[in-house]
């Protein structure tokens, strides 16, 4: 594949996510208390790990989300995350190092 085309779809990606990412809104629940008080770490390591399951279970409850609103930023983002990653990281990895 020629370098210029590489570039021209690189650039159309990252236009793309620009443009979807101007619609994010921040959130306005941030630090304050929910029923269980505010979010961090930990739960928020919990939630990435069940995320899959609570998704599934998502679309047919909606009293059940993947995302608790009642946070306290970057540490409940970065259990999230941290959770999301062993799941779909351990997922996605599969047996590459068995030959």
């Amino acid at each position: 594949m020629d370098w210029k085309k590489v570039a021209l779809v690189v650039m159309v990606c990252l236009l793309a996510a620009m443009l979807v990412s101007g619609c994010a809104q921040s959130n306005q629940e941030q630090d304050t208390p929910g029923e269980d008080g505010v979010a961090g770490f930990w739960p928020g390591l919990w939630h990435g790990l069940i995320l899959p399951i609570a998704f599934i279970i998502s679309l047919f409850d909606e009293s059940v989300g993947i995302y608790e609103i009642h946070n306290n930023g970057n540490w409940y983002n970065f259990g999230f995350v941290l959770g999301t990653w062993f799941v779909f990281g351990s997922i996605l990895a599969g047996n590459k190092g068995r030959k």
